[in-house]
């Protein structure tokens, strides 16, 4: 998306050092075949350069996790030199700093930034006002509410953000399963953050975010169409003036439909007029050129002037139908539902309540607790995207994002997102809806629209949030009273252009070229959701994890015909795979007229647990009773030390399939690695205690 700044380019934070060498300079680690014996013992690295797998890599892990020359401030702690283990003390200058990241970019601070983080959090707050409002009536909960959930994450993401761009607050999505579940209770949608954000802490602290890994893309772009849908629809009622018209979606189709006859033709025209107004705002902002040094003041003033009007759309135009609500208002004829009453002043700081008087008595805390069973699991799940799309390009979560939502939200993660680990963004997010259920807030997340705004507007580092949390705490005390008159179908129209992004109506045509069986979790959870939102993800995950089963269960295996078969599984060994290769060996070898000799090539083979070894003698012995054999080649190391450790009879291997194919037809020359020969004794040793 090209959207000009009106500031220069942002300086990149120096104390990190030059960018990372070229791609050519940098050591690699590949998975070698390992076949021979020998030379396959050349495969482990230089302690100093980590193990394949390990999460810490030795020298390769400051290239690998360092950010952009732009980006380097936030989320790193200065890299150990190439070559060097990284300290991994608990108490170093890179611990402290990874785990608050602050301290990576405070110390070199300066004006400019300020200057930029300024204006951004300026751009992000005009922002956020007006899409909490509207998204407080999305969660079913009154106006206030969504401002009470919009400053608290811009505080806390201060200290912990590892990403200068990302932003915390309300977003559609989270406020559509708020409202699922919350009864349109406040006090039930303020324990919700506080229970979800335990969870997530949890979930931080014990590394359970990989857990998110095995949702796939498919099911997050099934559930937010289907969400984008059930949101956008949700506020045609608003946007005609429709009144009485239930939530349940599909009996709100059939309502909407039935009362059609009722618009109020004042709010129609309000509401689409504002969403031209929104479309044509967002288009000029995309395609305004860029300045170039040389540019009069004249014009460089005027594309300035242009910047903060497309960027400030939502509330530029939410004033414009407040201002025009108020002139009817005085008049005495008001063509307009307006939002209403607003409570004034900041939100109280008290404890999140854990139990609820109602006029039939007190409803306890483990009560309440059992009517937000579902949503307290599957809440902080869903604030972990990152995440899920607003993590950006990297690794994972927690602002994607959110995932258009899994894509967008990897890009972010990749270009922008600091590589703070998964527990620490768990933590962010997690720490904000704790905190938050302390100022009445309801959960919150990252939202992707405003971070592409705070990312647009220059911002150097987090603290564009201080500048965001402020304007909207100045909002909350001093213009709340504003808000009476603020048309519902002004707010209407901010939320369908807020979400009609996250429809990706590609995605359909492009799995289709890709993998047409990935269609699959996409449509189950995207018609399930209509119907309930946890049932569709957990039957959208469940299929994606059939799926990725099915592949471990049964790996692709080549087969190469003749007097002695080959056959190559594409995949690694695991348990249960066992059967289907033992069942492929057995019809192809064994039961054919005469038995034939097999060559297993275990190439792409880079792990095998103690079922595979217990099939694998099984087999052996089989061939040994029927008078032929079988042999293995391209054996990598860790799998030749599983199969030495088990002492197979009968067990040989060849560093090729030529030289194990020779040997079983009896060519001379050739002989296999016998590990029963006091020659390989030595080896074998050395192996099992590598």
């Amino acid at each position: 998306m090209a959207a000009p700044a009106p500031a220069p380019a942002r300086p990149g934070p120096p104390e990190l050092g030059p960018a990372p060498p070229d791609r050519a300079a940098r050591p690699s680690v590949t998975c070698s075949p390992g076949t021979a014996p020998a030379p396959a013992r050349a495969i482990s690295a230089d302690p100093a350069a980590g193990k394949p797998g390990d999460p810490d890599c030795g020298a390769l892990r400051p290239h690998l996790r360092r950010m952009p020359t732009s980006e380097k401030a936030l989320g790193q702690a200065r890299s150990s030199s190439p070559g060097m283990t990284p300290n991994t003390c608990c108490c170093s200058r890179g611990a402290v700093q990874r785990r608050l990241p602050i301290l990576a970019w405070l110390p070199s601070y300066s004006v400019q930034w300020l200057k930029m983080d300024v204006i951004a959090g300026l751009s992000v707050g005009l922002t956020v006002i007006p899409q909490a409002l509207a998204y407080a009536e999305v969660a079913g909960l009154p106006p206030q509410y969504g401002l009470y959930s919009a400053f608290m994450g811009c505080f806390v993401y201060f200290f912990l953000g590892t990403s200068r761009d990302v932003t915390l607050g309300p977003t559609a999505i989270m406020s559509l399963l708020v409202s699922f579940y919350t009864f349109h209770e406040p006090a039930y949608a303020v324990l919700l953050a506080f229970l979800s954000g335990c969870i997530q802490l949890v979930m931080g602290f014990l590394r359970l975010g990989f857990l998110l890994d095995f949702i796939s893309c498919p099911v997050i772009k099934g559930f937010t169409s289907a969400a984008t849908v059930t949101i956008g629809f949700g506020q045609i009622k608003n946007l005609l003036g429709l009144q009485n018209i239930p939530r349940q979606f599909f009996l709100q189709v059939y309502h909407t439909f039935l009362s059609l006859g009722e618009t109020r033709v004042g709010d129609a025209v309000l509401g689409l007029v504002c969403m031209v107004l929104l479309l044509v705002l967002k288009l000029m902002r995309d395609h305004v050129p860029p300045l170039h040094p040389e540019t009069p003041p004249g014009v460089r003033l005027s594309h300035g002037l242009v910047w903060v009007a497309t960027t400030a759309r939502n509330a530029l135009v939410v004033s414009f139908s407040a201002l025009m609500a108020y002139s009817f208002e005085v008049t005495g004829c008001q063509p307009f539902v307006l939002t209403g009453e607003t409570a004034e002043g900041l939100p109280p700081v008290r404890t999140p309540p854990f139990s609820v008087t109602t006029a039939n008595g007190t409803i306890s805390f483990t009560r309440m607790v059992q009517r937000l069973r579902i949503t307290t699991a599957w809440t902080p799940t869903r604030s972990c995207w990152p995440s899920v799309r607003l993590q950006g390009p990297g690794r994972a979560p927690c602002v994607p994002l959110s995932c258009a939502e899994c894509r967008d939200g990897r890009i972010f993660r990749t270009k922008r997102q600091g590589h703070g680990g998964p527990s620490l963004k768990e933590r962010a997010p997690g720490l904000t809806n704790v905190l938050g259920s302390f100022v009445s807030s309801y959960p919150v997340t990252g939202s992707f629209g405003r971070t592409a705004v705070n990312a647009q507007s220059g911002v150097c580092t987090p603290a564009g949030g201080l500048v965001t949390g402020a304007l909207v705490l100045l909002s909350l005390n001093y213009l709340t009273s504003q808000f009476y008159y603020i048309p519902k179908a002004a707010l209407a129209a901010v939320i369908i252009m807020a979400v009609a992004p996250l429809f990706d109506a590609k995605i359909f045509r492009t799995l289709w070229r890709v993998k047409r069986l990935d269609l699959l979790p996409l449509c189950v959870t995207f018609l399930l959701c209509f119907w309930e939102v946890q049932y569709g993800i957990l039957a959208g995950a469940l299929l994606s994890v059939l799926m990725l089963l099915h592949a471990v269960a049964r790996p692709h295996t080549q087969v190469s015909e003749g007097p002695v078969i080959v056959l190559q599984p594409a995949s690694g060994l695991h348990f249960p795979a066992v059967e289907a290769l033992r069942e492929a060996i057995l019809s192809r070898a064994l039961e054919a007229s005469p038995p034939r000799c097999v060559v297993l090539e275990c190439t792409h083979v880079c792990s095998v647990d103690y079922t595979v070894v217990l099939g694998l003698g099984e087999l052996l012995r089989d061939f040994h009773r029927r008078g032929v054999r079988m042999v293995f080649a391209g054996l990598q190391v860790p799998v030749l030390r599983a199969l030495l450790s088990a002492d197979l009879k009968g067990f040989q291997y060849f560093s090729t399939v030529e030289e194990a194919e020779k040997y079983l037809r009896q060519e001379p020359g050739t002989q296999p690695y016998n590990v029963s020969k006091d020659s390989v004794l030595e080896h074998k040793v050395a192996l099992l205690e590598d």
